[in-house]
């Protein structure tokens, strides 16, 4: 029987969260659960450097995560970071050692893409058959503000306030004061000032919490009295008197309250009273699931080839008005010349297959702005546009294939984009530049097989009789590629 078994790994502002999963009849069966407070964003100091000590805790963590994933292949787990990762400017050095430490690859996703994955999650999660969804997740560093129906999201945002960081700037030596609670709930209202009417206008059926903080929030007014299996304006009221109470962090002793949550539920508060008041609930219920159901369910997707990925480039391929037969075509050849040299070149051929299909579908989107340097406005516009399903890394591989596609490759051009991955990169444009030079002349009638050997560094392109002698255009151009491919390390020949 094929392995249905998939895991996620959320790796939180406040906490790390492992959950592995059955696939079963459509829905998640839990299989197995860890949970550590890692507090990653107290380790964020004022210039945003994750310290030495921050960056041994999650170390710590992953390496115990890691044995509970060794046995996993690698397209049956996601391993996602968010908020604080995505700010910390030595992100890059501390990814290093936790993909070491855990075994497998990182991806730190954008505001956007957690928020999709948390309603993802939500949504999946709940059996109610309500029509619009306001879904609200509190995390360490970031709150993310959802409004969709079913799997559409019609208005998603990724502010930057959470319980850690809240905590941190507003009760940063632990005593709770009416004045300092007021100005939390007052600048958790501005955060949400450039976009609380269209939330309003939006509207929605039912409200739905996710992350620790709302559960926390709802299991005190629930175990209180103040209120049953549900957080409403008058009980998140008589929850913020009983703080003001406690005076202290450490004084805090609710019902319901887990000793570890204590600490950084005064921001939590803040930011979700906040939230309470500029969207105007009046009633909001607390889910269990969240960013890492969201991976799961995603995973899924990828597994049974409902990849939103794919949806997501075909998406942009039209708004920008990319000539779709040309991106058909250019496509074609890409992956018929990578089926002949890709083993060759130490190329997964998965992996490439997307990366050459997502290029050959995008390379012209530049277009839209100007011809001239169209390689190079491709290449931004994938960088900095809202797209669903992917990482940022993911991104930005993508957007050094559009940059390099055409005239000189310039390697700190790639390198700009925030990649590192340039064997891969430069070995998937030898194939890329080549799809798309054999397709210059925009010809839709069908074009014989090309074929594409490798020895060593020698690239040999097998054309049909007198195929460029009647053609001097491509014959030109191939010329011109193989100055390029040459400062890429191979030597490009036809015959």
């Amino acid at each position: 029987m094929p392995d249905t078994t998939y895991a996620a790994v959320d790796l939180g502002s406040n906490s790390f969260h492992l959950v592995i999963t059955r696939a079963d009849g459509g829905g998640l069966q839990v299989v197995d659960k860890l949970k550590e407070r890692v507090q990653l964003a107290a380790g964020l100091d004022a210039a945003d450097r994750l310290s030495e000590e921050a960056q041994w805790r999650a170390l710590a963590s992953l390496r115990r995560f890691g044995q509970r994933l060794a046995t996993f292949s690698p397209e049956r787990v996601r391993v996602v970071a968010t908020s604080t990762l995505r700010r910390a400017v030595n992100q890059r050095t501390f990814l290093a050692l936790a993909r070491e430490a855990l075994g497998h690859p990182i991806e730190i996703i954008s505001g956007q893409e957690e928020a999709r994955l948390v309603f993802l999650g939500v949504n999946r999660s709940i059996e109610d058959t309500l029509g619009r969804r306001l879904v609200v997740d509190i995390g360490g560093g970031s709150t993310e503000c959802i409004v969709g129906e079913v799997d559409q999201v019609d208005r998603a945002d990724s502010l930057h306030m959470g319980c850690v960081s809240w905590t941190r700037q507003f009760f940063p030596r632990g005593i709770i004061t009416a004045e300092a609670l007021a100005e939390a709930t007052i600048a958790a209202r501005l955060e949400l000032g450039p976009v609380h009417r269209l939330y309003r206008e939006l509207g929605w059926d039912v409200c739905y919490g996710s992350s620790g903080t709302i559960n926390a929030v709802q299991s005190v007014i629930t175990e209180s009295g103040w209120g049953h299996h549900s957080i409403r304006r008058d009980s998140l009221d008589v929850l913020g008197e009983a703080l003001l109470r406690a005076g202290h962090v450490s004084a805090i002793d609710l019902p319901g309250l887990k000793p570890e949550r204590r600490e950084v539920l005064v921001g939590g508060y803040a930011v979700l009273s906040g939230v309470f008041r500029a969207l105007k609930i009046e009633e909001m219920v607390a889910s269990k699931a969240a960013l890492r159901e969201g991976v799961v369910f995603d995973l899924l997707g990828r597994a049974h080839h409902d990849d939103v990925r794919e949806r997501t480039v075909q998406r942009l391929r039209t708004r920008f008005d990319a000539d779709a037969g040309q991106a058909a075509r250019v496509e074609a050849v890409a992956l018929s010349l990578l089926a002949q040299v890709g083993p060759a070149l130490g190329l997964d051929q998965a992996e490439s297959a997307r990366y050459l299909r997502w290029a050959a579908q995008l390379h012209e989107i530049g277009k839209a702005v100007s011809f001239s340097g169209h390689h190079k406005h491709g290449a931004y516009l994938v960088a900095h546009a809202d797209m669903p399903g992917f990482s940022q890394g993911e991104q930005a591989l993508l957007a050094a294939l559009l940059m390099g596609h055409r005239r000189k490759y310039k390697r700190e051009q790639i390198e700009a984009l925030g990649v590192s991955r340039f064997e891969f990169i430069e070995r998937l444009l030898v194939v890329l530049r080549l799809a798309v030079s054999l397709n210059r002349t925009r010809n839709p009638e069908a074009r014989p097989e090309m074929s594409l050997t490798v020895e060593g560094a020698q690239l040999t392109l097998g054309c049909p009789p007198r195929y460029l002698a009647d053609r001097p255009l491509t014959r030109a151009d191939l010329e011109t590629e193989a100055k390029v491919f040459a400062g890429l390390g191979f030597v490009l020949t036809w015959a």
